[in-house]
């Protein structure tokens, strides 16, 4: 049988989320009410909808990729994280990054997608030492340029 996201509006105008197309990893979250974000501002936009995530699963808040080219806009915390156990509204943390346009959400735009994944949570257990790899300690820019 098939994970089931069971979705419930918190106000009758909220639109559930939906994939544009059936092979889509993200499912869209719309914007319940309208807001303007000037330049450089961030806002917390209301989805309208709580989720019941499977079990075992995670839900990441992700950016619209239209969005962000067409119009410089981004989520403040991407990936936002829900956890399987909130029950709390959906909301999307909009940062408008272009310097000098503002940026209007109309209630019913698609402002973000939703993407579930499985969740593995192993026991924590500390080490006096970690395994050897080629990589090692190399971080940041250590696979070159």
């Amino acid at each position: 049988m098939a994970a089931v996201l069971r979705v419930r509006r918190l106000d009758p105008a909220a639109k559930l989320p939906v994939r544009a197309h059936h092979d889509d990893a993200g499912y869209d979250l719309h914007a319940l009410e309208p807001a303007t974000l000037e330049p450089g501002e961030r806002a917390t936009i209301r989805t309208g909808i709580a989720i019941e995530l499977p079990a075992g699963h995670a839900g990441l808040v992700v950016p619209r990729s239209g969005l962000a080219a067409q119009h410089g806009i981004a989520i403040v915390n991407a990936p936002g994280l829900i956890d399987s156990g909130y029950r709390g509204e959906l909301k999307v943390l909009l940062l408008n990054t272009d310097a000098t346009a503002s940026f209007a959400v109309s209630a019913g735009d698609r402002i973000a997608q939703l993407v579930i994944v499985a969740v593995a949570t192993p026991q924590v257990v500390e080490a006096d030492a970690l395994a050897a790899t080629v990589r090692g300690e190399g971080g940041f820019g250590s696979s070159g340029v």
